[in-house]
């Protein structure tokens, strides 16, 4: 069994090379092609899962890896630990103006996040989280050495009686999520790519993140890590845990991700 504390910091070595790649894509032309179900596919993606892989068959050969650009790969057993990757979560952000893309890692144990590492490189920031030890947020700019960041750990705020900050996906709103956030009397709203959402709120920068459009269990699976180390919790939007190791598709449901109660 992957011990998950003694996992993350060769994660976030790992995550860093794989953000330092993109940022190397990013700063040059670069190849832009569509997947099959008309998304973006760049240059980056491949390089960044490229990364990851050979770190991961490093540091932890033993353990199956789920990947966004590489399912070609058995699934693992029901109930055995694997680990989930989304090289480049928030392409379209990647390819605009706002470097609201990240790098997302994380250790599945129990088909529950048992640890995870956000990096955003464009914005030079790192999240991570370990499930019963805490989550921490440091400065990580491309290139720099992992072993330099000064970490300080973040914690999820009480919900507020009234006036919640809530964030929303910057590029797939829906009906559904607008009708959810007008219900709740959500009095601030930040859009926002990729999985920072769930960090913000991780770091008691917000108070809930909704989701009711289309996901999948590697664009999540770190952010609730990070999320869920630091007080907060997903969940539907009935109020069940939020589960993984959905195989074949790993495609996930609606989720609502709170901060602390």
């Amino acid at each position: 069994m992957p011990d998950p504390a003694a996992l993350l910091p060769r994660l976030v070595e790992i995550a860093a090379a794989a953000g330092a790649r993109v940022m190397e894509v990013r700063s040059r032309p670069h190849v832009t092609g569509t997947k099959d179900d008309g998304s973006p596919l760049t240059e980056a993606d491949i390089a960044s899962e490229q990364v990851i892989a050979a770190g991961l068959a490093r540091v932890a050969p033993d353990v199956a890896v789920v990947s966004e650009e590489d399912l070609s790969k058995p699934p693992p057993p029901p109930g055995v630990p694997f680990v989930l990757v989304d090289p480049l979560d928030g392409t379209r952000e990647f390819l605009g103006a706002t470097g609201e893309f990240t790098v997302n890692i994380a250790l599945l144990i129990g088909n529950r996040p048992a640890c995870g590492v956000v990096y955003a490189p464009a914005i030079g920031r790192i999240w991570t989280g370990v499930k019963g030890t805490g989550a921490a947020t440091g400065e990580l700019t491309p290139g720099q050495d992992p072993a330099a960041i000064a970490w300080r750990p973040i914690r999820a705020r009480p919900r507020p009686s009234q006036g919640l900050v809530a964030v929303a996906s910057r590029s797939h709103s829906d009906a559904t999520t607008e009708t959810f956030l007008m219900r709740l009397g959500v009095s601030e709203r930040r859009s926002m790519g990729s999985s920072i959402k769930f960090c913000l709120v991780a770091e008691g920068l917000a108070d809930v993140y909704p989701r009711f459009g289309e996901t999948f269990e590697w664009d999540t699976a770190a952010g609730q890590a990070v999320l869920e180390a630091a007080g907060g919790k997903v969940e539907t939007p009935e109020g069940a845990p939020f589960a993984y190791g959905k195989a074949p598709t790993f495609r996930n449901g609606p989720f609502i991700a709170w901060g602390a109660e």
